[in-house]
């Protein structure tokens, strides 16, 4: 019986690889957004079609438990549960503190946090009747270190981070493994915002002179997803060496 993955946030950019690299693996895969929906349809019927995967499409807000719990009965009537549970859902928001609206705060705060306890919370039963499983959390570096103009973004990844090691704690007698992968610039259309100088400026600071590419991302994820079992509670840092 193939394994199920759900990989939220999978209409584009690290996600979408994400997705694609798991589906040419075989397995059962279940992606979601927000908003293109008519991109995340399109993307599916690619995966059925080169892959031959049996693919589940969700179009809703993340950081919604009603919209969530839906989901997972979804998920449950189709697939049985989430082997592999990949939070990528994410939104940015470049400005300065005192700027930001709390409507702004909240919406960051949902979609980049709240998704992750939702999904975890939803997919933990039917993992701990297996008694395995993994999670994987997309983060990333501003999570360590902070950004300047990024407050609420780095404030949820580094609560992503701390959130990793905390269950990874608590699941790891139950065979379940918990793992963060911290991502440097990569060049997505989150990314797109820089002008070509800017962009230069960034690559001139990352050791390896370029950003990532989403595939690289993907590669890891299905690593942690398919690897030691022993390898949990980890952040882990792809940036290139940046930081």
């Amino acid at each position: 019986m193939p394994k199920t993955v759900l990989i939220t946030g999978a209409s584009r950019g690290i996600g979408r690889s994400i997705a694609a690299a798991f589906a040419a693996e075989g397995y059962q895969v279940v992606i979601t957004c927000s908003k293109s929906g008519e991109e995340l349809l399109s993307f599916k019927k690619l995966l059925e079609e080169r892959f031959h995967a049996n693919v589940l499409a969700s179009i809703g807000d993340v950081g919604s438990y009603p919209y969530m719990e839906q989901l997972f009965s979804q998920i449950e009537r189709h697939f049985g549960g989430v082997d592999i549970l990949i939070n990528n859902a994410g939104i940015s928001h470049i400005g300065l503190l005192s700027d930001m609206s709390i409507e702004d705060w909240n919406r960051i705060v949902s979609v980049n946090l709240t998704s992750v306890f939702s999904a975890c919370k939803l997919s933990i039963p039917y993992m701990l009747r297996k008694k395995q499983g993994k999670i994987i959390n997309i983060s990333s570096i501003w999570g360590v270190s902070g950004a300047s103009c990024e407050v609420a973004y780095s404030a949820c990844k580094g609560g992503v981070n701390a959130f990793t090691k905390a269950l990874a704690k608590e699941l790891a007698p139950s065979g379940i493994q918990v793992n963060a992968i911290a991502c440097g610039a990569i060049d997505t259309e989150m990314n797109a915002c820089f002008s070509k100088e800017e962009r230069q400026l960034i690559e001139e600071e990352i050791p390896a002179g370029r950003f990532g590419q989403p595939e690289e991302v993907a590669s890891l994820a299905l690593t942690l997803a398919r690897g030691n079992d022993y390898l949990t509670g980890q952040v882990i840092a792809l940036d290139g060496g940046w930081i």
